[in-house]
């Protein structure tokens, strides 16, 4: 079984002086505003591409990690993953940084880097953004 998920933006205007606003299929937030000083400037008010980017690969990386912990036998009680994501203009999508701090009682800081590392390699969102740098920061606590 397959699954597919949808968003959808809608842009009037050109690249630097338009916006445009995205709604996320399954919320009830948003809409979500969007525009070109924000990708290229930043923003704490607007978001990028690139923000719900580093959402979709926190997301999967927590959820993959996690997998990986259980199935080491030493399920987490906690994981908390950031990703950073880096837009250069006139380059483009340059890295993702992620940085997971997990609670795991009985796992050596060794055997979790271990088991971030495969996890960071097999998440789905990683695979799909192999053309970047993906680096990780893993903490245990």
């Amino acid at each position: 079984m397959s699954v597919t998920s949808e968003a959808t933006t809608n842009w009037t205007g050109s690249l630097t002086e338009g916006s445009g606003q995205i709604a996320l299929e399954s919320s009830n937030q948003g809409p979500f505003e969007v525009n070109w000083k924000a990708r290229s400037e930043g923003s704490q008010a607007v978001t990028t591409p690139e923000e719900l980017i580093a959402a979709a690969h926190s997301s999967c990386f927590s959820m993959a990690l996690s997998h990986a912990l259980a199935q080491n036998g030493t399920p987490p009680e906690s994981v908390e993953t950031s990703a950073a994501v880096t837009f250069i203009p006139g380059t483009g999508i340059t890295g993702s940084h992620l940085n997971v701090h997990a609670v795991v009682p009985g796992l050596s800081a060794e055997d979790f880097d271990r088991i971030a590392q495969e996890a960071k390699s097999g998440c789905p969102v990683s695979a799909a953004l192999t053309g970047i740098d993906i680096t990780l920061e893993a903490t245990l606590g």
